[in-house]
């Protein structure tokens, strides 16, 4: 059997939730813990054979924080929710402030190493600053009218006169992937700020404030010296150009800036992650794919991991089950979606509570089940 699944927030990583089954499953298995882009990708990888890089880089606030990426030469897998997530808040969000800086420094030190092909994972972003903090780790300079550089943060964007790229690293040898399942663009009712800033503590004026700055960024980059025609540099005439690009909104902008500055690729995050963990080599001659998340619920279908595996695996013809620590969907969204069936910690301990504290024991239960019905 072939262990694929993603994490238990807040319980256990991918690779302890594959430990688990396994050892519940009692029969010989592959473990093979997964991610969609969002937290947890960097464990994902390193647990399919990738080397942790530590490394000590600048938080969404402006603190350090200890954050890594996985290297197996010459490919980086940077997640943004290791520098400039949510899970990086030292305390409150800071909607206005908050930046992506230290994800470019990661960037920055894969590229060092010697990566001609950088992953970027972009879920779990505490920031709505258009990537211009990550932008700014790899040299660019974002400066007013006065030619003084702007605070970092999305409200600041608001006075932007001039993006200079003369100190920009240099990424002609770089292919840099963005992994992600988001395809708002940067701008207007369902863009960065209107979708996601609420959920990084932005009031509705707050919202006001970044779409201003947004708005600000997508027009400077369009303009400035070395940026003329990056609006369009893939080739496909579009009316907003990269801002309108699908995914150009994906963590508060990010995708904007890997599209307009890092000449980037967005691909659909669990997609393109299982093509790099090798999950069609594991996937053949398997009998059965088990793979699972949290909670299995509406945000699943929309390109979360489980789907993405019960895809892969049906190319292969190879049947899905999937654990989960509570479930909402349907037996027949869940029969939609390419999986079989889903066992739930929810199903043999209704104390959520416990599910969360006791997640690993349950989840050897589950396991057992799977391999009694599926034996």
């Amino acid at each position: 059997m072939l262990v694929a699944p993603d994490k238990f927030k807040g319980s256990l990583t991918a690779a302890e939730v594959a430990s688990r089954v396994s050892a519940g499953l009692g029969v010989a298995t592959v473990e093979l813990p997964v991610a969609d882009g969002g937290d947890g990708t960097v464990d994902a990888a390193v647990a399919c054979g990738f080397e942790r890089v530590p490394l000590t880089v600048t938080g969404p606030t402006g603190e350090p924080v200890e954050a890594a990426y996985a290297w197996r030469a010459p490919v980086a897998v940077v997640e943004m929710a290791e520098a400039s997530g949510l899970r990086r808040l030292p305390g409150a969000p800071d909607a206005l402030g908050a930046t992506s800086y230290g994800t470019g420094e990661l960037i920055a030190d894969a590229v060092k190493r010697g990566a001609t092909r950088v992953v970027l994972g972009i879920g779990g972003s505490a920031c709505t600053d258009g990537g211009a903090g990550m932008a700014r780790a790899l040299g660019a300079r974002f400066l007013d009218e006065a030619g003084a550089e702007l605070p970092e943060g999305g409200a600041a964007l608001r006075n932007l006169a001039k993006i200079d790229m003369s100190a920009f690293i240099e990424l002609s040898g770089v292919e840099v992937v963005v992994a992600s399942d988001v395809d708002n663009p940067l701008l207007g009712p369902h863009g960065a700020a209107a979708v996601y800033g609420p959920q990084k503590g932005a009031s509705p004026e707050d919202v006001q404030v970044l779409e201003a700055g947004l708005s600000r960024l997508a027009a400077r980059a369009a303009a400035t010296h070395g940026l003329v025609g990056a609006v369009e540099h893939d080739g496909t005439p579009r009316p907003m150009g990269v801002a309108g690009a699908p995914g150009a909104g994906a963590a508060g902008g990010v995708g904007f800036a890997a599209l307009a500055f890092l000449r980037a690729e967005i691909q659909p995050g669990i997609e393109y992650l299982l093509d790099l963990l090798g999950f069609g080599e594991h996937v053949r001659g398997a009998r059965l794919v088990v793979t699972g998340e949290g909670s299995l619920d509406e945000q699943s279908l929309r390109g979360k991991a489980p789907v993405g595996v019960a895809r892969a695996a049906a190319r292969a013809g190879v049947p899905v089950v999937a654990v989960c620590g509570r479930r909402t969907l349907t037996d027949e969204q869940l029969s939609a979606a390419g999986i079989r069936a889903a066992y739930a910690l929810s199903d043999i301990e209704p104390d959520l509570d416990r599910c969360m504290a006791e997640a690993g024991p349950l989840l050897e239960r589950l396991a057992a089940r799977i391999a009694a019905d599926w034996r």
